[in-house]
């Protein structure tokens, strides 16, 4: 049997530590597809289509899938035969939100089971919106990101 897996998130900005996932998650699963996923709790920087195509310049030829998700994850999963869902652990506070949500979706998709991983130490303190609050303010995020975004970053806060 396959092991298929979906790695989601906003990816709003893409960085570094999402990329770091994305590399290990490749060793551990046959398959892998990169969602990039509506967060209803935030407003957006970069638009559905912004972010797959980021997504898709940084991964370059790396053996994913990315598309875009709009919708519940479990309806995804269960519609493409996705048993894992695959997701990226910083700190204590992120396994708090991250187990609370593994466990709705275990409890509405029992089929469908989680898998954590550990952020590399390079990469722990790196959040989407810390980057966005540096780039916004002026600072350097080129060791927080991968080339695309920052350019991405730049001409979009440029305006």
């Amino acid at each position: 049997m396959s092991r298929k897996a979906v790695y989601a998130g906003s990816f709003d900005p893409l960085t570094n530590g999402h990329l770091d996932i994305i590399r290990r998650g490749l060793e551990v699963v046959d398959d892998l597809v990169v969602a990039v996923a509506v967060n209803t709790s935030k407003k957006g920087l970069f638009s559905f289509e912004e972010r797959v195509n980021l997504l898709r310049e940084a991964l370059g030829d790396a053996p994913v899938e990315v598309v875009a998700l709009d919708g519940l994850l479990i309806d995804f999963c269960r519609a493409r035969n996705i048993a894992f869902m695959l997701r990226g652990l910083r700190a204590v506070s992120d396994f708090d939100s991250e187990l609370q949500m593994a466990n709705m979706n275990r409890k509405m998709a029992p089929e469908v089971d989680t898998i954590f991983l550990m952020t590399d130490d390079a990469n722990f303190y790196v959040s989407s919106s810390l980057v966005r609050e540096i780039a916004s303010l002026g600072g350097e995020i080129r060791q927080f990101v991968p080339a695309c975004v920052e350019r991405a970053l730049h001409a979009k806060l440029d305006r």
